[in-house]
Order: C-alpha cells, then sequence, then structure tokens
C-alpha cells in the first residue's frame, strides 16, 4: 500500500511545537514506514528546534511541494509557509506566531485540497496568540471546519482502542445544552457509525452519554435525555447501528475506559475531555471526524512554560503521526457520512 503523506503543522513556535516535531521526525525512523510525514511551517524555527534537543540543524531541508520529499528519516522536510519567525521568543504570547500558527493550517488545508497530502497532523496552537493576530477561531477544529467548508464534523479524543465523540466542544456550557439538538446528535451517531467502518469494524457498539445526571432520572433532572436523545438513539438502531443511551456518564465512561466500550459520544466539551485527560494525560490524541481527510492532533497545548528547555515529551505527537497514517486508507467512508448528514434537509 502507498504511504499516505501527511503534513505535520509545527503550531505556534514560541511553544514546544518546533522541539517536539524535531524529536518526532528524527528519533523515530519507524514512522516513516507508515507515512510520508513533511512539514509545514518555519524553517528557522524547526532549526531552533532541532538545537533544543541537541541534533544538527542542518537536518532541516526546505521543500517547494511535498512532491519533493525523500522521506529520509535523516532529515525534517518542510514546506515555508510564509516569513522566517526566528525573532519569536519562547513562552511568549506573540501575535506573529499566532499568525504563523493559522497560516500553516490554512497551508495544509490547500495542499490537502489538491490532493498533495493525505492527513493533517497538528502541533499545538496557541488560542491568544491566533485571536492576537486576528483570526477569531476557538481553535484548531473550528478553523479546519472552516477552511474546509463543512458543518458536520466532531472533535474525537482517542486513547488506544478507545473513542471519545462529543456533540459540542469550545462553546459555554449554557450554549453547550442548547446545542444538543436532535440533528447534532442524529449527525455525531451517524459520523461514529462510520467512523466504526473507517476502523475496519462496522457494526461496533456505541455508547451515548446522558446529557443530565442520571441521564435524567426518568425526567426528575430534566427533560433532554427523554426528549432528545432516547429518540435520536431510535432513529439511529433503525439505520442499523449498534447505538446505546443515553446512560448515565459517571457510570459509562468508567466502563469504556476499563474497556466495555470502545466508541462513546458525549453531550459537552468537559464531559469527554475532564475523565479522558485525567486518565491518560497527554497520551492520547484528538481526531477531527467529518473533514476530507483525516486529521488528528496531540492532545496538549503549547506548553510555553517548558518550551525551548529540551524537556517537552513527543510522544502525543507520534502517536497523532501514526494514527492518522492508520485511519487515512479508509477515511473515504467517514467523509461520504459527514456529507450525507450534511446535506440531511435540517441537518445544520
Amino acid at each position: 500500500m502507498t504511504r499516505p503523506v501527511l503534513a505535520l503543522t509545527v503550531g505556534d513556535v514560541a511553544g514546544i511545537g518546533p522541539e517536539i516535531t524535531a524529536r518526532t521526525l528524527l528519533h523515530h525512523p519507524a514512522l516513516r514506514e507508515r507515512c510520508v510525514p513533511v512539514v509545514v511551517g518555519d524553517a528557522d524555527s524547526l532549526r531552533r528546534g532541532c538545537e533544543t534537543i541537541g541534533a544538527d540543524p542542518s537536518a532541516v531541508r526546505v521543500l517547494n511541494h511535498p512532491r519533493e520529499a525523500t522521506n529520509d528519516p535523516a532529515l525534517i522536510e518542510v514546506v515555508q509557509a510564509g516569513p522566517s519567525l526566528a525573532h519569536v521568543p519562547f513562552g511568549e504570547i506573540h501575535p506573529d506566531a499566532g499568525d504563523g500558527a493559522h497560516r500553516y493550517v490554512v497551508t495544509a488545508v490547500e495542499l490537502a485540497k489538491q490532493g498533495a497530502v493525505q492527513g493533517i497532523v497538528t502541533a499545538p496552537l496557541n488560542k491568544a496568540a491566533m485571536h492576537a493576530a486576528g483570526h477569531r477561531f476557538p481553535g484548531h477544529t473550528e478553523l479546519l471546519a472552516h477552511e474546509f467548508a463543512v458543518k458536520n464534523f466532531s472533535l474525537v479524543l482517542s486513547a488506544g482502542d478507545l473513542y471519545f465523540f462529543h456533540l459540542t466542544t469550545h462553546v459555554s456550557l449554557r450554549e453547550a445544552i442548547d446545542g444538543v439538538t436532535p440533528e447534532r446528535t442524529d449527525a455525531v451517531l451517524t459520523l461514529a457509525g462510520a467512523f466504526t467502518r473507517a476502523l475496519g469494524r462496522p457494526g461496533e457498539r456505541i455508547g451515548l452519554a446522558g446529557l443530565n445526571p442520571h441521564a435524567g432520572e426518568n425526567r426528575i433532572f430534566g427533560h433532554e435525555d427523554a426528549d432528545v436523545l432516547a429518540p435520536a438513539v431510535e432513529r439511529a438502531r433503525a439505520a442499523g447501528l449498534d447505538v446505546h443511551g443515553p446512560l448515565p456518564a459517571d457510570a459509562l465512561i468508567p466502563q469504556a475506559v476499563k474497556g466495555r466500550w470502545n466508541l462513546v459520544v458525549v453531550c459537552y466539551h468537559d464531559q469527554g475531555h475532564a475523565p479522558f485527560k485525567a486518565v491518560y494525560g497527554d497520551d492520547g490524541v484528538n481526531i477531527t471526524v467529518g473533514l476530507p481527510v483525516v486529521r488528528v492532533s496531540v492532545d496538549h497545548g503549547t506548553a510555553f512554560d517548558i518550551a525551548g528547555k529540551g524537556l517537552a515529551r513527543e510522544a502525543s505527537l507520534v502517536l497523532a503521526a501514526e494514527r492518522a497514517a492508520d485511519l487515512a486508507p479508509g477515511w473515504d467512508h467517514v467523509w461520504r457520512a459527514a456529507q450525507d448528514a450534511e446535506n440531511t434537509p435540517d441537518a445544520d
């Protein structure tokens, strides 16, 4: 099988992105057997990342296009996107770094639209720096959805065989409750079902967490579980998906961690993120389901406090690249399902 070409965006250059990218590409040669990683970012910042980890800066090679990549494990091959950011200091919010992080994602999307890359892997950006540069996106997920012009997508946290889909993400809790609609629930359950096919495991059980405590406890603690989530489960089951719920989140999520469920759909950001990070720390990844190509990110931030000190671990970025390489060949299942859901009347 042809190895997929992955665009690795370097993220905010004031953070740990350049050094974990350098470690990933220079210290993990086995990754090259699974994919062709091409960095999209700033060569000077990557050279500084090499110096941070004690590697030779001359390992950085600038490409005009991903097709020029040799996939040499001794090299960091990078498409330069915009001006040098060598002047950006470590560990500080800087609008030039925020602008660069935004530009690297936009460039990776353009390469994906051209068919030059089959997946995108993102090192962390800093939202405050991106906002300081005038790019008012809540994060990577929403920026990618905007650039690909898609409406039906989901943030998915993953560790091993466990996947947490989210009905809502970067909004206030009050907005999240309003965002748990029949249409949104239908769309995410459809995406989860398509994702099982991309994994090669069609028919996998999917557990849907309740919005309210005890999944509403027969309407004692709210009506959303009975009026919105339960009917969506019935519709998904009628469509052939093995969906169960809504189930109390405080029972479902511990069961998932113990291996009883591999696919879980949660209702809002902290319902999924808080327990996931408590258990897996930075050993998980963040997948965006619903884009034309697979996108996987590290599940940690820019770590300004240790940037440039050579202390940052690359494990999550390595895992993100491996996961993107594995998912890329079957991604068309997920993309077609996202399009079908988006084109369904009232899906937005």
